[in-house]
């Protein structure tokens, strides 16, 4: 007797199961509207005293959490390939700022956009490479995960010099705040949280080990505030653009920008012939991504007191997103493309099945 024939399970789509995945996404949209709904609350000098809960102790928390979550053991096994890190450095930290540079000069005189949003573009091309998406992206193709460990921590702490050196050749700031008095808060409210992250991991690292914290959600949680307040101050003020317009002519030029730097990063790198495709993944990712949770509390020090600061902020806001859904979108054809040279190695002439 036949057996009926067993349909294949269709996936349902779960609305409580997207909202989880895209919880931090939908977030920065929801503190967006409560900062415009009621802006007193979270501004300078309003009830949460941002200028003190926000400027010192939220983001000293959040480089806290990244010292107290990074495995900085695992960076050593990446230590050997020199030539990859410095393609990637200098992609992320001098390439990108260069091009973006030439790019905004050249898009300013068309008038597409107001030249405070401009700025935003260069802002993100000034930032270090994200600790986490990166990483998890390069795990999940299947590329040299050890190598983009490496380069996000790498990145990152070089970033918390670089980048505001960066912003100031390229953004300037509108700010009185001296040069030196940058990298003194900078060293406080970032360097020193890092490092006795760091510290106090090797005290408690069985711990966290077992138990796990949710140290992504615990910065998250931490940076939807900053992002609350910055977006009060803005609101606040009385002359501040921030139009449906704008936003979506910013997502538009955020889109494109990071879909030409992709394709640089990807071009280039073929032309290296030390990288195997597992290395260009790490290159591909690496390079392209930049910072949301080092770049806001760096733009509140750097910019402090300074009007357009959320309009600095957007290009940024948007490009975190789409980052992540772009590397997302890819990974399934990426896998392909590094197991394909994979079996090549593995067979030699045997025929491919």
């Amino acid at each position: 007797m036949a057996e009926s024939p067993k349909h294949s399970a269709v996936p349902r789509f779960s609305l409580v199961e997207e909202i989880k995945k895209r919880w931090f996404l939908l977030s920065i949209v929801i503190v967006i509207a409560f900062a415009k709904i009621y802006p007193p609350l979270g501004a300078k000098h309003g009830p949460l005293r941002p200028e003190y809960t926000v400027k010192y102790i939220a983001v000293s928390l959040i480089f806290f959490n990244s010292g107290l979550s990074l495995k900085s053991e695992e960076l050593k096994r990446a230590l050997g390939q020199v030539r990859l890190h410095l393609f990637i450095q200098s992609f992320t930290l001098l390439f990108i700022p260069v091009l973006i540079f030439i790019l905004t000069h050249i898009l300013e005189p068309i008038h597409i956009m107001s030249p405070v949003y401009l700025k935003g573009l260069q802002v993100v091309g000034c930032m270090p490479p994200p600790v986490s998406s990166a990483v998890i992206l390069t795990k999940a193709v299947g590329g040299n995960e050890a190598a983009a460990i490496f380069n996000s921590a790498a990145g990152s702490f070089i970033g918390i010099v670089v980048t505001p050196i960066l912003l100031l050749i390229f953004v300037g700031t509108s700010s009185s705040v001296p040069f030196l008095s940058i990298f003194t808060k900078l060293s406080m409210t970032v360097l020193v949280p890092l490092i006795l992250g760091q510290i106090s991991r090797n005290y408690v690292k069985n711990w966290l080990e077992e138990k796990k914290p949710p140290f992504g959600t615990i910065s998250s949680c931490i940076l939807l505030l900053i992002i609350y307040t910055t977006f009060c101050d803005t609101f606040k003020k009385t002359d501040s653009d921030f139009s449906i317009r704008s936003v979506v002519s910013v997502a538009i030029l955020v889109v494109l920008t990071q879909l030409l730097l992709v394709g640089l990063a990807a071009f280039l790198s073929s032309f290296v012939s030390d990288f195997n495709r597992k290395d260009r993944i790490a290159v591909f990712f690496c390079s392209t991504h930049k910072s949301l949770t080092l770049g806001i509390p760096i733009l509140k020090i750097v910019f402090v007191d300074s009007p357009d600061l959320s309009s600095f902020t957007l290009p940024l806001l948007i490009y975190h997103p789409t980052q992540i859904l772009l590397g997302s979108s890819l990974v399934s054809m990426l896998q392909s493309w590094v197991q394909g040279e994979e079996t090549s190695t593995t067979n030699d002439d045997r025929p491919i099945v």
